[in-house]
């Protein structure tokens, strides 16, 4: 069998069965195409160790990330083992297929006055009623208040929202729900959007949506939206060109921890299916609490 009839069959699998997010079986799909091209026409049967490794080497040759290599390596051996497993394939060549170390990056991470600063700017630009500007300041509150992903808020029906008690259902990666309080300024500005904003963006639209977050044509707001309100609203804050949602919910954890949260409380929030995910933001509060002794400590420098 060749690759691309197996690797459209072992998307599928990721999709319905291992319910993986749309992004990553298309990253998946992409990691295959890229070794589809390396090895051509050879058959499933006839892929070896070697030619995983020099389908690594040459991406690690052009200078691929080694995130993306790490991640190419996942998606083979994945494959593979599926592939060994579902009979397409009769051994697995990637069983002793190494992926290289990754580096550890600190996430961007915006200090709690920096956010309360841009916070505050966006609800002075609200106050006029500005459709647009009532949405985005509830995003942005709704992102940091909620530490949800970009994802799991464009998702966000009406009635996944329990106004009373401040807290909204998400259905975040593996198709896994979790209920998440926010606070009482994201309060504030999502009512202030659902009326006085969104019904001017509803009216906009030519189907009904029970979507929270609404486009300018009135349909769900897609993540793309989402992105470019971020970028230009953080970025300066943070003092990076390319930020993204995911910003928003690094700072929310790290000021949690910063706060005296305990780390299993944050996994809850973030919805991390492994405690060693969450754990990068202990690093990020590190780095802040080593870089303040050093400035401000008499003899940090002696």
């Amino acid at each position: 069998m060749r690759i691309d009839p197996a690797a459209d069959a072992y998307a599928r699998h990721l999709s319905e069965v291992r319910r993986l997010s749309p992004a990553t079986v298309r990253a998946y799909r992409s990691d295959l195409a890229d070794l589809r091209t390396a090895i051509g026409d050879l058959p499933l049967e006839q892929v070896g160790l070697e030619n995983l490794r020099e389908w690594l080497w040459t991406a690690t040759r052009r200078g691929d990330a080694r995130s993306t290599i790490a991640r190419r390596t996942a998606a083979a051996r994945g494959f593979f083992a599926w592939a060994a497993e579902t009979g397409m394939a009769p051994a697995d060549p990637s069983v002793r297929l190494v992926a290289p170390k990754r580096g550890r990056t600190l996430p961007h991470v915006a200090t709690a006055d920096g956010m309360a600063a841009l916070l505050d700017a966006m609800a002075a630009a609200a106050a006029d009623g500005d459709p647009i500007a009532l949405r985005d300041h509830a995003i942005i509150e709704l992102l940091y208040g909620a530490t949800v992903r970009v994802s799991e808020l464009c998702a966000l029906d009406l009635d996944d929202f329990d106004h009373e008690r401040r807290t909204v259902r998400v259905m975040g990666k593996g198709a896994k729900e979790r209920v998440v309080p926010y606070g009482v300024p994201a309060a504030r500005a999502l009512d202030a959007y659902l009326v006085r904003g969104r019904p001017t963006l509803r009216a906009r639209g030519t189907a009904p949506t029970a979507s929270t977050f609404l486009g300018a044509r009135g349909g769900r707001i897609g993540p793309r939206t989402v992105y470019e309100l971020v970028a230009h609203a953080l970025g300066p804050v943070v003092g990076a060109q390319t930020v993204g949602p995911h910003a928003l919910r690094h700072s929310a954890a790290t000021h949690l921890l910063d706060g005296g949260a305990d780390l299993r409380t944050v996994q809850e929030l973030l919805g991390h299916a492994s405690l060693g995910t969450t754990q990068i933001y202990t690093h990020v509060s590190s780095e802040r609490l080593l870089a303040t002794y050093r400035l401000a400590h008499p003899r940090a420098q002696r």
